[in-house]
C-alpha cells in the first residue's frame, strides 16, 4: 500500500537536496509535487488544501538547524503533517463504566463490515475481553452464515434471532443477553447498502437509539479513496460516528481514505485491515502509518507482529541452537511457517526501514523460493532434516529429495550450500560478530540480487559448493 505516493514524496523531497535552506521559492516545486502526490492518492480535495498549507507555513517558518539538511528538514515538517492529519495519536476503544461496552459496526455493502466485526471480536478476546457478536444484518443473503462462520472459527460466541426480526429488536436482545451473562463488549453487525440512502440512515437511526452505543464504528472500503470523505460525511452528520475501521489496506490502495477519514468528520481511525485473514487487523497508530507513507518502514508493528508469534522460550532455544551451529531444515521450516503466520513477505519487508525500494517482481522471487525450499524440506526424513551432513555425504538423498519435491538435483545442491552459508553467518551474529552477508536466496526470502554482501559468482556455482557439504 502506498506505494505510488511513497515515491511521489521522494521524488518532492529530491528537488530540496543540495540546498541550502528552504525558502519560500524552493519549497514552491516541492510542495506541488505533494499536492500532486495528494490528489493522486485520492485524497480529498479540501484535505489537500489544509495539508498544504500547514506545511508551507511550518517549511518556510523554519529555523535552519545545525546538522540538518533541507531535504531532512522538509521531510520531518510533513511527517508532523501527515501524523496530524491523521489524527495524532492512536485512539483506543472506549470502555463503558458498566459492562458491556456496545460498539455498532455501520458502513456500506461491500466494504468488509462482517469480517471487520469479527476481526474484532478476535482482537476483543486477545486482549482478555469477553466479546458477543451480534448478527444483525438480515437484508444480505447469507450476512448471519458468514457472522456465526467467522465466530465459530474465532472462538467468539454469535447472537442471532434470523432473518425475521427487526435489526433493532434484534441488537437489544443481543445487549440484554450480554448483560446477564456476563460479556464485556458486544459487536453490533448492522446491514449495510449499495449506496447511502434514507431508509438505511433511518434504520440505522433506530439501532443505534436501541443500542445506546459506546463506539459507533464506519467500516469503510480504503479502495474507494476520496469517496470516503463524503461517506463519512453523510454517516457523521445522520448517526454520529465515534471511528472508523479502514479495510483492505492490503489491496491496490493508494492512501487518500486514510488522509481524509479524521479531517472530515473529526472521528479517529481506530482500526486497519491489512489482510484477508481474520487475524489481519490492527490498531491504527498515525505517526506509524506516517512512516510508511514516506518509507520510512515500521519497526514497532513488525515487532508486535513476531510478539504475537513467538513464545519467549522458543527465542532462547533457537538462540542457542544458532550459537552451536545447530540449526537444522526442521528449525528453518518453523521460522518460514512463523514468517507466513505474519504476513505475506511483502508486507513485511515494507515495514523495514530503507525495505521499501524492492520491487514487487523481486519479492514474488524471494516468495517462490521459499516455497520450493519448504517442499524440498518436506520431502526430507526427520533424520535429514535434522542431520544436514547425511544430505551432504550421499547424492543418493538429495536426488530423492529432488524427485519428491519437483525439483533438480542442482536446487537442492544449492540449497544446502546456502544452508551451511546461512547457519555459519547466524552463528558469527550471536558471537557478536559481522560478516558479509552471504547472498541468500530465500533467506528469510530475498534473492541474492538484494543482498550488497553477497558471496562471489564462483562461490554461487552448484560444483564450487558441494566442497562445502562435509563441513555441515
Amino acid at each position: 500500500m502506498f506505494d505510488e505516493l511513497s515515491q511521489r514524496f521522494e521524488d518532492a523531497v529530491k528537488s530540496l537536496k543540495g540546498q541550502d535552506r528552504i525558502t519560500e521559492s524552493n519549497v514552491e516545486g516541492a510542495l506541488k509535487q505533494v499536492r500532486r502526490a495528494l490528489l493522486e492518492a485520492d485524497v480529498s480535495l479540501e484535505v489537500v488544501k489544509g495539508f498544504i498549507e500547514e506545511v508551507r507555513a511550518k517549511a518556510v517558518g523554519a529555523e535552519v538547524v545545525r546538522g540538518v539538511s533541507p531535504d531532512q528538514q522538509f521531510i520531518q515538517l510533513v511527517h508532523q503533517a501527515l501524523v496530524e492529519v491523521m489524527g495524532g495519536e492512536n485512539a483506543p476503544l472506549a470502555v463503558a463504566d458498566q459492562a458491556p461496552t456496545v460498539i455498532l459496526m455501520a458502513g456500506l455493502q461491500g466494504a468488509g463490515k462482517t469480517t471487520a466485526t469479527a476481526k474484532l471480536g478476535l482482537h476483543l478476546k486477545e486482549q482478555g475481553k469477553r466479546a458477543l457478536l451480534v448478527a444483525a444484518d438480515v437484508y444480505r443473503p447469507a450476512a448471519i452464515d458468514q457472522l456465526q462462520t467467522l465466530g465459530k472459527q474465532i472462538g467468539v460466541e454469535v447472537f442471532s434471532l434470523g432473518a425475521d426480526v427487526r435489526p433493532e429488536d434484534i441488537a437489544a436482545a443481543g445487549i440484554a443477553k450480554a448483560k446477564e451473562e456476563g460479556f464485556d463488549t458486544v459487536l453490533v453487525d448492522t446491514a449495510g447498502r449499495l449506496q447511502i440512502d434514507e431508509s438505511m440512515m433511518e434504520e440505522m437511526v433506530r439501532i443505534r437509539a436501541a443500542c445506546q452505543p459506546d463506539e459507533v464504528l464506519l467500516v469503510v472500503d480504503s479502495m474507494i479513496g476520496q469517496e470516503a470523505a463524503e461517506l463519512t460525511r453523510a454517516f457523521h452528520e445522520q448517526v454520529g460516528l465515534t471511528g472508523a475501521v479502514l479495510t483492505k489496506l492490503d489491496g491496490d490502495s493508494r492512501g487518500g481514505a486514510a488522509l481524509s477519514i479524521r479531517k472530515v468528520s473529526g472521528a479517529p481511525i481506530k482500526f486497519i485491515g491489512t489482510g484477508e485473514k481474520v487475524e489481519a487487523l490492527q490498531p491504527f497508530h498515525p505517526e506509524r502509518m506516517a512512516s510508511r507513507i514516506l518509507g520510512m518502514g515500521d519497526v514497532l508493528t513488525l515487532v508486535e507482529k513476531a510478539s504475537k508469534e513467538v513464545e519467549l522460550a522458543d527465542v532462547e532455544r533457537m538462540q542457542q541452537k544458532l550459537q552451536e551451529a545447530s540449526f537444522d531444515f526442521s528449525d528453518f521450516l518453523q521460522q518460514m511457517r512463523l514468517i507466513k503466520r505474519m504476513g505475506s513477505l511483502g508486507g513485511l519487508m515494507k515495514l523495514i526501514p530503507g525495505m521499501n525500494k524492492i520491487d514487487d517482481g523481486m519479492l514474488k522471487q524471494g516468495e517462490e523460493q521459499l516455497r520450493k525450499i519448504e517442499a524440498m524440506i518436506g520431502s526430507m526424513t526427520a533424520a535429514e532434516r535434522e542431520q544436514p551432513q547425511l544430505l551432504a555425504a550421499q547424492p543418493s538423498r538429495r536426488r530423492r529429495i529432488a524427485a519428491g519435491s519437483g525439483h533438480s538435483p542442482a536446487d537442492v545442491d544449492k540449497v544446502l550450500a546456502d544452508f551451511q552459508k546461512m547457519r555459519g553467518f547466524m552463528q558469527q551474529m550471536t558471537r557478536g560478530g559481522m560478516p558479509g552477508m552471504p547472498g541468500m536466496p530465500g533467506m528469510p526470502g530475498m534473492p541474492a540480487a538484494a543482498g550488497r554482501g553477497g558471496g562471489s559468482r564462483k562461490a554461487s556455482r552448484p560444483a564450487k559448493k558441494r566442497k562445502g557439504f562435509g563441513q555441515l
